[in-house]
């Protein structure tokens, strides 16, 4: 797979990430920097390492679920692994500017 069709299933996969939500939060899991990783491997196999606000949050399967058919969903993407991970731990430092505001950080 050549570099260019790797940016465009990594575009396309943060497309997606964009509509994945906490049920708590009314802010995307991308932009509130939960997504750590996103490897496109030269055969369409794709790692996510992402985390969550806090460790014990309840809506946590439904999210990795939500995750990973969606990422598998796209075309181009062969397999997907999503990683969930607390190193390093999140903060609100993490989030966008966009994510802040909506969230009254600002």
């Amino acid at each position: 797979m050549e570099q260019t069709e790797k940016v465009w299933i990594e575009e396309r996969i943060v497309d997606v990430l964009k509509t994945v939500y906490d049920p708590e939060i009314p802010v995307d899991i991308y932009e509130l920097g939960l997504i750590y990783k996103i490897d496109v491997k030269d055969n369409g196999d794709v790692d996510i390492d992402m985390t969550f606000t806090a460790p014990s949050c309840p809506a946590a399967d439904y999210i990795l679920e939500d995750v990973r058919q969606k990422v598998d969903a796209l075309e181009g993407v062969h397999t997907v692994t999503v990683n969930l991970v607390f190193e390093p731990a999140w903060d609100q430092s993490m989030m966008s500017e966009e994510a802040r505001l909506e969230l009254g950080f600002d």
